[in-house]
């Protein structure tokens, strides 16, 4: 039962679309299912599987609830790296790559840096919801490809990335402010 896969755990079909409060409720039954007061009384070796058991359920479901997470996984389980040989090569998204670090460099330039910081942030957001949805259809998709689907995971580390040092970058000007 430990080497089953995310989406067995959950009984969900193996496929980047899914229902989040489906995932959402599987998974809070399954944490009672083996929650530490149903084996108080049971053997250390019947505690230990429990502790076991719970901490996949926690791995599975971060990994499927997040949509980058859950692209990665499902390229791993088609024997598919998330690497790709293109995603860098890209010259398109090496311009807005440099655009957008650049617009998060001029950010506490700005006259209202909260504001621009706000405005970066929206455009961030938006990009990486295309990839997302790009990812859904290279992975589920009549013509799924996993090849363009690395590529597009790819993409997305990068706007995660970006939207991490935006709100660290946003906690700060916030601080200061104070």
């Amino acid at each position: 039962m430990l080497t089953q896969n995310y989406f067995e755990l959950f009984a969900l079909p193996q496929r980047f679309a899914l229902d989040r409060e489906t995932l959402d409720a599987r998974y809070r039954a399954l944490q009672r299912s083996v929650h530490p007061d149903r084996y108080a009384r049971s053997s250390d070796h019947e505690r230990r599987l429990s502790m076991q058991r719970a901490a996949q359920i926690n791995a599975a479901y971060q990994a499927l609830k997040d949509p980058l997470s859950r692209g990665r996984y499902l390229l791993d389980l088609c024997g598919h790296g998330a690497a790709s040989d293109n995603g860098g090569q890209d010259p398109e998204f090496l311009e807005q790559q440099m655009e957008l670090r650049e617009r998060l460099a001029e950010v506490r330039h700005d006259d209202n840096a909260l504001r621009a910081l706000d405005a970066l942030a929206q455009d961030i957001e938006r990009s990486y919801r295309e990839l997302e949805a790009r990812l859904g259809q290279a992975l589920d998709g009549p013509d799924a490809d996993r090849g363009q689907a690395a590529g597009l995971i790819e993409k997305m580390q990068f706007f995660a990335r970006l939207r991490e040092e935006v709100q660290a970058l946003q906690a700060d000007l916030e601080d200061e402010l104070l």
